[in-house]
């Protein structure tokens, strides 16, 4: 879409809650058909994949935020949060597709306010509390006000960096966990050679069979069932391989072996042991973590709804940012990690329960199982699994790692960043036909090509340095640059290359008579 047509999408009511409200009502006409339309094979492929592709960093995550937090939050305080989170969004959100989960932002956020807390020798979960009750109020006014129409100034610029940023999260951890071994010297070699091949073969399997369903091979129910499991059977073969492979071991999922809080604390956080002046001044660190949550939460359900993905039932962004804030106050009660709509695994299962049409080397979506009951199913399992840790415990962290791997470079599929970057290696003989290519001299796509990819190494920069508490503004920040452009590049320069959405004449051919 352009700047403008998204605009008015959005749209604006002008009255307090207008935007929820109209979000609701446009909800509750799909109701219905959101469980329906969840009766699927395909649907239960994508719980199958997606229980694991949530579960996984879930655990990665508590797994971090305990050694930030010095074991005041943990993997069951994960669990717990992306569990609640999940069943209530699956249930209340507009747009059920999305996915609530950590990501690597908002833990280094809370490690930060953690490190401040030690400072100034405040009690950690009590602050942490006032801050999330802070944000919880600050999102709830964002909705109210209809604050996320400001989303359609993130164009498709913006929208590029912060999807490739967070898919690079995700490959830099698989590939620093997974081939970490065979470079660092303390890791027995048959460990780090088995890691290697575990998360190879997860991610190389997963890859080929995802791709089945353009094979000659088998009948077209045979080759999607294995395109649409291709995940999941990937998981599982390479599971079954290391529980084979005994001389070398490696490290399994890390969960406890029994429910509980990681410190042995009551639930509930004792709000009022914080003093007076922390509880007010709480609403500083609030007043930032809200403008991550608000970015994170908004271009997240911006790219789901991207029209690529063929999506027909609407969408909710006022609902969905008031959701987010009522959760984050209830968790911020219980001392338990926030949630925030989740990118990579959000187009992930948007992917997942996609119909795909190929057409040479064209990808297309014709169709999505727009439905609730994946992403309710998906985290009751995962609360479900609490019940069963030590099962859990067998699971190789390199294949979950594999799987990291799989979902990182599957978000990069079709992100147009990605594709002019890879123009700088390729022969301009050999460009591709695309739109964005016909008519804009090669200078100029490359050097707004090169802007992109400055500002993704400066959002990287900042969120790996001392710096991160100020990756939220870094991120806001990229508005008035995207439109600063204007002085750099010709408007229908800037139009082409900025635009969602390919002419109508080409998308045409791509789809075929």
């Amino acid at each position: 879409m352009s700047e403008t047509a998204d605009r008015t999408v959005i749209g604006r009511t002008g009255w307090l809650f207008g935007g929820v409200a109209a979000n609701v009502r446009r909800a509750v006409r799909s109701y219905p058909s959101d469980f329906r339309d969840g009766f699927q094979a395909k649907a239960i492929a994508s719980v199958v994949f997606m229980y694991f592709a949530c579960l996984a960093p879930a655990v990665a995550f508590g797994g971090l935020i305990e050694k930030m937090t010095a074991g005041q939050l943990g993997a069951v305080e994960m669990l717990v949060s992306t569990t609640l989170c999940g069943i209530v969004y699956a249930l209340l959100a507009g747009q059920p597709l999305t996915i609530l989960g950590s990501t690597g932002p908002v833990v280094i956020f809370i490690g930060i306010l953690f490190e401040l807390c030690q400072r100034w020798s405040l009690p950690f979960l009590p602050t942490l509390g006032w801050v999330g009750l802070w944000t919880a109020l600050i999102l709830i006014v964002l909705a109210a006000v209809e604050a996320s129409r400001l989303i359609s100034w993130f164009t498709r610029f913006i929208d590029e960096i912060f999807a490739a940023l967070i898919a690079l999260i995700f490959i830099s951890e698989a590939a620093t966990d997974s081939f970490g071994g065979l470079v660092d010297g303390n890791t027995p070699k048959d460990t780090a050679l088995l890691a290697t091949v575990l998360a190879l073969g997860t991610y190389m399997l997963a890859t080929r069979l995802a791709r089945f369903r353009r094979s000659r091979y088998l009948r077209p129910l045979a080759r999607n069932l294995f395109s649409d499991f291709g995940p999941a059977i990937a998981m599982l073969v390479m599971t079954v391989a290391a529980a084979y492979y005994h001389p070398a071991i490696v490290e399994t999922l890390g969960v406890p072996n029994e429910f509980g809080t990681t410190s042995g604390r009551p639930w509930l956080v004792d709000l009022a042991s914080a003093p007076l002046w922390a509880r007010v001044g709480a609403i500083v660190p609030a007043a930032l973590v809200s403008v991550l949550l608000f970015l994170d939460q908004n271009i997240t359900v911006r790219l789901v709804n991207n029209r690529k993905n063929a999506l027909t039932k609407g969408f909710g962004y006022h609902l969905d940012l008031l959701v987010v804030g009522v959760l984050v106050g209830v968790c911020s009660l219980f001392g338990l990690p926030w949630m925030v709509a989740a990118t990579v695994r959000s187009l992930n299962h948007v992917q997942s329960l996609a119909t795909i049409e190929q057409t040479g080397d064209k990808e297309t979506i014709t169709s999505v199982v727009e439905n609730r009951l994946t992403a309710l199913v998906i985290h009751v399992l995962i609360g479900l699994s609490l019940l069963f840790l030590g099962q859990l415990q067998q699971i190789p962290m390199p294949v979950l790692f594999g799987l990291f791997l799989f979902m990182g470079v599957s978000s990069l599929r079709g992100n147009q960043f990605f594709e002019r970057l890879l123009l700088w290696f390729v022969d301009p003989e050999r460009y591709p036909a695309d739109h964005y290519l016909r008519g804009i001299p090669r200078g100029i796509v490359h050097g707004y090509t090169a802007i992109q990819a400055a500002l993704l190494a400066l959002l990287w920069f900042v969120k790996t340095s001392a710096l991160g508490i100020l990756f939220p503004l870094i991120v806001a920040l990229l508005v008035p640059i995207r439109f600063s452009l204007r002085r750099f590049f010709d408007d229908k320069y800037l139009a082409r290359l900025d635009n969602e959405e390919e002419p109508d004449q080409e998308r045409d051919a791509a789809l075929g008579p």
